[in-house]
């Protein structure tokens, strides 16, 4: 009976542990159905980045990948296959979005960015990338996907913001999509920056976005590095100066410091350093370093909302009211005061001195007749009448 007990318990014990290690599938990012395409199979969901993408599951976790939802739909005979990828914010998911999305592809207006090269369409909104391959495009291709963008679970609040060091890229000759975005050293490797993870230094809190660009007489690259303060980019800005220095020193120690096809040239814009390399000329290096200019958002802490209290004419306004407010209060309270004295000199009268006892103030009398002083006769004495 005890053994069998024993038994029972750690048969208990096991399911328990056996349940609590096991991780709870997330909710399905794709729909069962949208713009027509109906649910055909859906795989199970994957939460290892090495299993969403085994050659680049590393670069996945540095994003925050979170998990993958894929599924087939099919619609009139017709297939599609399309991926889902979820990330823990915005920023994590332009970053993937960014490094799938390949050179020949063209823009689409699918939710925030999107891309496509025939069938394959890649698109990202707030925190999630969808990667969507047809069997053969219709004119009404890009408007499902539309509505497929605004059906997804997508995260809220400062999650759902992207980056803003990607915005500061400019356009003018820049090649296209050739703009990648790293927030660790994983993805700094992936997409070939100019300077190294230990001098980017991503424990301060850099991020790194990066372009290329039509220079002459080739093409240059320009990255953007920015930091939490200007403070610790001017800090930063140094150590690559000098690293760059003694770089080139050890190639000729005995003479000048050499002028290499890696050379780089160096501006700092707010807490953003920007950084051209490539072989160019010094015109076209001037330009593609102020090309990029910081811009401070200034933001309120607290909300702040305009309503009647915050308009100058409604202030106007309630002056003159309060004014006419107190002028009725003073002529009521006048009124009141002269029926109240009435009425007391008729319940009172002897307390109260009334009119017919005469004026209640001293009266001067100016205009009676005027009181003469003593006269004095021809003789000179004094009389007094």
């Amino acid at each position: 009976m005890a053994v069998s007990r024993l038994v029972s318990i750690s048969l208990f014990l096991a399911m328990a542990v056996s349940a609590w290690a096991t991780e709870p599938v997330p909710a399905p990012l794709l729909p069962d159905n949208f713009g027509g395409w109906q649910l055909s199979t859906r795989d199970q969901a994957v939460t290892d980045p090495k299993f969403a993408d085994p050659t680049q599951g590393l670069l996945l976790q540095e994003y925050g990948f979170i998990n993958l939802d894929s599924a087939t739909y099919e619609q009139n005979g017709r297939h599609l296959k399309i991926k889902a990828l979820r990330f823990h914010d915005a920023t994590g998911a332009l970053g993937a979005f960014l490094y799938y999305r390949q050179p020949q592809m063209n823009d689409e207006s699918i939710g925030d960015l999107a891309s496509s090269n025939n069938e394959h369409v890649i698109f990202y909104r707030a925190n999630i990338v969808v990667q969507a391959v047809f069997d053969k495009l219709t004119a009404m291709s890009a408007a499902q996907l539309r509505e497929l963008a605004t059906m997804l679970p997508i995260a809220t609040g400062s999650d759902a913001k992207a980056p803003d060091l990607p915005g500061y890229l400019s356009h003018k000759r820049q090649i296209a999509n050739s703009t990648r975005y790293a927030q660790g050293p994983v993805g700094l490797d992936k997409i070939g920056a100019p300077v190294s993870a230990q001098l980017v230094d991503f424990a301060a809190g850099a991020e790194v976005a990066l372009s290329k660009y039509q220079a002459d007489p080739g093409d240059a690259t320009v990255t953007l590095i920015e930091y939490p303060t200007p403070q610790l980019a001017t800090e930063h800005l140094k150590r690559i100066e000098e690293a760059h220095k003694m770089a080139n020193a050890q190639q000729n120690p005995n003479g000048p410091a050499l002028i290499n096809l890696e050379q780089i040239y160096t501006r700092r814009t707010g807490p953003i350093v920007v950084i051209v390399s490539g072989l160019v000329t010094p015109n076209a290096v001037g330009k593609l370093l102020h090309s990029v200019n910081y811009d401070a958002d200034v933001m309120w802490n607290e909300r702040w909302a305009f309503n009647k209290k915050d308009n100058l004419g409604y202030v106007i306004l309630n002056t003159f009211a309060l004014a006419a407010v107190l002028m009725v209060l003073a002529l009521v309270f006048g009124v009141g005061f002269g029926f109240l004295r009435v009425f007391a000199n008729r319940m009172f009268p002897k307390h109260v001195r009334s009119a017919a006892e005469g004026p209640e103030f001293i009266s001067l009398h100016l205009d009676g007749p005027s009181v003469e002083g003593p006269k004095s006769d021809a003789s000179g004495s004094r009389q007094t009448g």
